[in-house]
């Protein structure tokens, strides 16, 4: 087990932490949650996340990259492309180069680098259309990181991330569960012992009436989707106006 005496976040809302509200009234998520655990191990240790909901490969190389860069962490963590993987037309091929690009300057930091893969798609109603775009990224995602000797927590594998028990209402972003098990995976790859499991499973789930189900799925179209359409069509996003809740590489607190 490497021991770690810095950390810093890069990416987008899966590593900003929505939706595993925090005591503080700001989101927690994994990234906390492992900053919190390497902080019991090391005396002194120091986390930043520079991670804004929204944001696209683009943005997170621009405005996050040189910044982890000139902090020089023990470690980073790379987790970007989801948003970029929704908009149409959008080409896992250029996604991945972006990345590797990226990826190089962060290694040439000294720096041990985290990469993930994203969730299967295939129980999405309209993600699971565009699976092997997905899994065509994430494989990319996969060889830069043997090529550049990265780590990899590879979400793919992790059967419990599939039961909407994991997930918030949006089914976009995940809850307290989903945040547990992410973070939970993340440790076992640093070699870290983690209080919680990743390889959950779930108690057998309650049958649900098709109608129910129908009238759910016409709350999400409605609430979550509609919104998130109409954002894309008029060229905004969630992450305007939202600045990283913890842009300076300090000592952790709880």
């Amino acid at each position: 087990m490497t021991r770690y005496r810095s950390f810093v976040a890069l990416g987008d809302s899966f590593t900003e932490g929505l939706n595993d509200p925090g005591a503080d009234g700001r989101f927690r998520g994994w990234a906390d949650r492992v900053a919190e655990r390497l902080a019991r191990l090391e005396p002194g240790f120091r986390y930043a996340n520079l991670a804004v909901r929204g944001k696209l490969i683009d943005q997170i190389v621009a405005d996050q990259v040189p910044v982890a860069m000139e902090m020089r962490p023990d470690l980073i963590s790379f987790c970007a492309g989801g948003n970029d993987l929704l908009r149409p037309g959008s080409d896992p091929d250029r996604m991945a180069k972006k990345v590797a690009a990226a990826v190089r300057d962060l290694r040439g930091t000294g720096a041990d680098v985290l990469m993930f893969t994203g969730v299967d798609p295939r129980d999405t109603p309209i993600m699971r259309r565009a699976r092997g775009k997905f899994a065509t990224y994430y494989l990319h995602l996969r060889s830069i990181a043997d090529l550049c000797g990265c780590l990899v927590v590879d979400q793919w594998s992790m059967q419990g991330l599939r039961d909407w028990r994991a997930w918030s209402d949006d089914r976009l972003h995940m809850n307290e569960d989903g945040h547990r098990m992410v973070a939970a995976k993340v440790l076992d790859v640093l070699g870290v012992t983690a209080e919680d499991d990743w390889r959950k499973v779930w108690p057998p789930r309650e049958h649900v009436n098709l109608s129910v189900k129908r009238r759910e799925d016409a709350q999400w179209l409605r609430e979550h989707f509609g919104p998130w359409i109409g954002r894309r069509l008029r060229g905004t996003s969630s992450g305007d106006n939202v600045t990283a809740k913890r842009p300076d590489l300090t000592f952790f607190d709880e």
